[in-house]
């Protein structure tokens, strides 16, 4: 295995990600350090950019680090983590639902604002933006 062993120097220059950032995933245990260099170098095995390419495509779909460290736990004990990749997808997709609404809400109570915007009030002591400080009839 040490002939195909990479250096964390050429694993960060493949993946794109700085060394800091492999560091740290080396450290919650996302990847599996092979062993050590003379200098004392990180060596990972060539399967460390399938991780990483799991890694990255599971974090843009939303998943957080403790989530796939779960599901590459599930894969390192031999297993298909993909019964759990699902469960996470589906709660993913709710809390994605919940986001969504939650940026209409914002969306209508800034139309509201910008409705009721016909001139610029006067200053007042006690106001920064009379406008932006008003709430919405029903918020």
């Amino acid at each position: 295995m040490q002939e195909t062993a990479q250096r964390i120097g050429t694993v960060a220059q493949h993946s794109g990600l700085p060394i800091k950032t492999i560091r740290y995933y080396a450290e919650l245990g996302l990847l599996k350090v092979s062993g050590r260099t003379e200098g004392g170098y990180r060596l990972f095995s060539e399967d460390v950019f399938v991780r990483l390419s799991f890694i990255k495509r599971a974090q843009h779909l939303g998943l957080t680090l403790a989530d796939i460290k779960e599901l590459l736990d599930i894969y390192d004990r031999g297993e298909l983590p993909c019964d759990r990749v699902k469960e996470k997808l589906v709660q993913q997709i709710t809390a994605v639902e919940r986001q969504i609404q939650q940026m209409q809400d914002l969306k209508q109570e800034l139309q509201g604002l910008l409705h009721g915007w016909s001139t610029i009030p006067r200053p007042s002591e006690h106001t920064i933006c009379p406008i932006l400080q008003q709430r919405l009839s029903g918020a």
